[in-house]
């Protein structure tokens, strides 16, 4: 399997401290790592002391002049998709551990956040690395392949599914698919649905994810205060 070096933006700790936590954002198809490193100073707000980074995906999105995709999606049959992941998954995980190797930080340090085709690799990546990571959280995305866990799964981090009601993109009924494979296999999956809203990230979506990453990683979140 090819492997690829990764790279994009970061930012580090809002203390200045040394990072004690990093969160990784896993782009969607024709974005790349420059659109979802804006949501870090959110996080940050919360998590003072995580770093942030944002790897573009591997290759060039294939049916537009720009962006970036893990893989493509011009043929969209579950096979396809897993064998996107598969091919992306050794490139992401390799990028991982350089990250964290970086820090002096491990798997219990680590949160991935996925958005849409991230999503995807996020939850397949999580679930069978060495040791698992402290959180994932998904946004308007899919478990691809969930018939090949119960042979590949190795580990259970917490897992936090967020879904708008009229995505248009990636159907809102693929959240309860991967909410009962991912129970059935022992994983803790919470849920958020987000009425009315499309293929996207909002409010209550961004405090969930937050709220979701601040309790992984022991940090106290007043009830009553948003990000």
């Amino acid at each position: 399997m090819a492997l690829y070096s990764l790279n994009g933006p970061g930012a580090a700790a809002a203390s200045g401290n040394p990072a004690k936590q990093l969160v990784v954002f896993l782009h969607g198809v024709g974005a790349d790592g420059d659109d979802l490193i804006a949501l870090a100073p959110y996080f940050a707000h919360r998590l003072p002391d995580a770093a942030f980074v944002s790897p573009h995906g591997p290759f060039p999105f294939d049916m537009a002049p720009m962006g970036r995709q893990w893989f493509s999606l011009q043929d969209r049959s579950p096979q396809a998709i897993i064998a996107g992941v598969q091919a992306a998954a050794p490139s992401l995980d390799r990028y991982l551990d350089e990250q964290l190797a970086a820090r002096g930080l491990d798997d219990g340090d680590l949160a991935i956040v996925g958005f849409s085709q991230g999503t995807m690799m996020a939850l397949h990546v999580a679930l069978r690395r060495p040791k698992a990571c402290a959180a994932v959280v998904g946004y308007s995305g899919l478990l691809a392949a969930p018939d090949l866990l119960p042979a590949e799964l190795t580990v259970r981090p917490p897992v936090l599914l967020v879904h708008g009601e009229n995505d248009e993109v990636v159907p809102h009924d693929f959240q309860p698919l991967a909410e009962k494979a991912l129970s059935v296999m022992g994983v803790a999956v919470d849920t958020l649905s987000c009425p009315n809203l499309g293929h996207s990230i909002d409010d209550d979506g961004l405090t969930a994810g937050i709220r979701f990453l601040a309790q992984a990683f022991g940090i106290g979140f007043p009830v009553d205060e948003t990000p």
